[in-house]
C-alpha cells in the first residue's frame, strides 16, 4: 500500500493466486518427496480422520496422460486451429452483453471428436498475476533439461534431494503454505519465513498448489542459479548463491533472470506480447534483482502452453507430464475450478489475480474488488469421466466486483456447452 505524491489516494495491489488449492497426484510422495501428500494419502486410506478429497480428485499418479502426445490431433496442432463456426456461436451466447471485460480461448481435444476451437478477444493482454508462475515451472524444468539431458530420473532426484533455505528472497506472502511431520503426523499451516527449508519438489508445489509468492520467487531464484552455476549447482551452497547476487550487476541479474523464465515461452511460439513476465513476486525477490519488460498475458498465449503440455512440447515429454501433475488439483478447489458441474473431473488448474483500489472514490473497495483494475484469470485443463476433455485460458478485468462468482458460473456453463454441443 503506498500514497500517490500528495493526495489522500490509496492503492492496493495484491497479486493473488489459488489459495488453499492442492495440486500433485495424492499417491506421489514416494517420488516427490512432498510431505503434504503424504497425509492426504493417510486421509484416504483412514489412517487420519479428515474429510476424504472429492471424487476428481482421487486419479494416481498413473493415471496422468498427455492427451495430445503422439497422437494425429497433436501432430495438427503446430498453430492454433480455425475456429469451429457452431462452438463459436455457442461461446458467444454466453456474453450476450460483449463485455469487453473477458477474453477467452476454449480448446475441446476430446478423444474421438474432432478438434473444436472457439476464441473471444483471446489476445487482448491482461496482467496474468499468479498465472506467471506457470513461466517459473517452464523456467525450472528448461534449466534442469539443461542439467541433465539424457536422464530425467536425475533431474527428479535433484527437485527431491536439493534443500534450499527460502531467505529474504521469500519475503513477504500472505497465503500460507502446509507443514507436515510424516513421523508426528502433526499438521498446520502458516506464512514462509526466512528461515524455512524445503526440497525444490515442495517450493515448486508451494508455487503451483498454493501460489504462495515467496516460493515462486524460491523457484526462479534456483533457476537461475542452475543457469549460471550448471553442474556445480548441484553442491552449490546458500553463501556462493548470495555471493553471485551481491557481485553481479542488478542490470545483469535481470537479463538473465528474464531469460530463464521468457525463453522456454519463446521456444514455443508464444510472442512477448502473447505473455511475458517481467517481476518477481516478492519485494524480498525484486531487492535483488529489479524487474524489466513487465508482465502480460493473453488467453491465446496461455492456450499455446496448455497445447504444448498435451504434446509433450514443453521441454519433453517427460517434464510435460511432471508439470502437468503439478498443476492437479487434490484439494480445496476455488474460482473456475469450483463448479459442481467439475467435481467429478480431474482438473489442472492454475489462478491468479491483480487489483487496485482508489479509496478516495471507493471507501469500501475490498479484495478481488478493484476499482482502478481487477484482474482475475483461470487456466484449466478438464477432464470429466465421461472423457470429455476440453481446455480453457479465461481472463478478466471486471471492476468493483469479486469476479469469483462469474468465473466460477461460466466454468459450469462452458462445461455444458461442450458436453452438448
Amino acid at each position: 500500500m503506498h500514497s500517490i505524491r500528495y493526495t489522500i489516494i490509496l492503492i492496493m495491489i495484491f497479486v493473488i493466486g489459488l489459495v488453499e488449492t492442492q495440486a500433485y497426484p495424492i499417491d506421489g510422495y514416494l517420488l516427490t518427496g512432498i510431505r503434504r501428500l503424504l497425509r492426504l494419502e493417510l486421509i484416504q486410506k483412514g489412517e487420519i480422520k479428515e474429510t476424504l478429497p472429492i471424487k476428481g480428485a482421487e486419479k494416481s499418479i498413473n493415471d496422468i496422460k498427455l492427451n495430445l502426445y503422439q497422437t494425429e490431433k497433436g501432430d495438427s496442432l503446430d498453430s492454433l486451429p480455425q475456429v469451429d463456426l457452431a462452438l463459436q456461436k455457442s461461446l458467444n451466447q454466453l456474453f450476450p452483453n460483449l463485455d469487453e471485460s473477458y477474453s477467452i480461448a476454449l480448446l475441446e481435444i476430446t478423444d474421438g471428436k474432432p478438434l473444436r476451437y472457439a476464441q473471444r478477444k483471446a489476445d487482448r493482454g491482461f496482467q496474468p498475476g499468479s498465472v506467471g508462475k506457470l513461466a517459473v515451472i517452464s523456467g525450472l524444468f528448461c534449466e534442469l533439461e539443461n542439467l541433465f539431458p539424457e536422464s530425467f530420473e536425475k533431474r527428479q532426484n535433484l527437485l527431491k534431494s536439493k534443500i534450499v533455505r527460502a531467505g529474504k528472497w521469500a519475503l513477504y506472502d500472505e497465503h500460507t503454505v502446509p507443514l507436515f511431520d510424516p513421523e508426528t503426523r502433526k499438521f498446520f499451516k502458516r506464512t514462509v519465513n526466512e528461515n524455512d527449508t524445503f526440497s525444490l519438489y515442495e517450493w515448486a508445489d508451494h508455487m503451483l498448489s498454493v501460489s504462495n509468492n515467496g516460493a515462486a520467487t524460491v523457484v526462479w531464484r534456483e533457476a537461475i542459479l542452475m543457469r549460471i552455476f550448471g553442474q556445480k549447482y548441484i553442491d552449490l551452497t546458500e553463501e556462493e548463491a548470495e555471493l553471485y547476487f551481491k557481485n553481479t550487476p542488478k542490470a545483469d541479474l535481470a537479463d538473465i533472470a528474464i531469460s530463464v523464465v521468457n525463453d522456454p515461452l519463446r521456444t514455443l511460439g508464444i510472442s512477448e506480447d502473447e505473455w511475458r513476465l517481467g517481476l518477481m513476486f516478492t519485494r524480498g525477490g525484486t531487492g535483488y534483482i529489479p524487474g524489466k519488460g513487465g508482465s502480460t498475458g493473453t488467453p491465446v498465449g496461455l492456450m499455446k502452453w496448455m497445447i504444448a503440455v498435451e504434446n509433450g512440447k514443453l521441454i519433453d515429454p517427460q517434464s510435460s507430464l511432471e508439470i502437468k501433475r503439478l498443476m492437479y488439483m487434490t484439494d480445496r478447489r476455488i474460482r473456475y475450478g469450483a463448479n459442481e458441474k467439475l467435481k467429478s473431473a480431474a482438473v489442472y488448474f492454475k489462478s491468479g489475480s491483480l487489483y487496485k483500489c482508489n479509496r478516495e472514490t471507493m471507501p469500501d473497495c475490498g479484495k478481488y474488488m478493484g476499482n482502478v483494475t481487477n484482474y482475475m484469470n483461470s487456466v484449466a485443463i478438464i477432464e470429466q469421466p465421461d472423457g470429455m476433455t476440453y481446455m480453457v485460458a479465461l481472463m478478466s478485468n471486471v471492476l468493483k466486483k469479486n469476479s469469483n462468482i462469474d468465473h466460477n458460473l461460466l466454468a459450469g456453463k462452458i462445461d455444458q456447452l461442450i458436453a452438448r454441443s
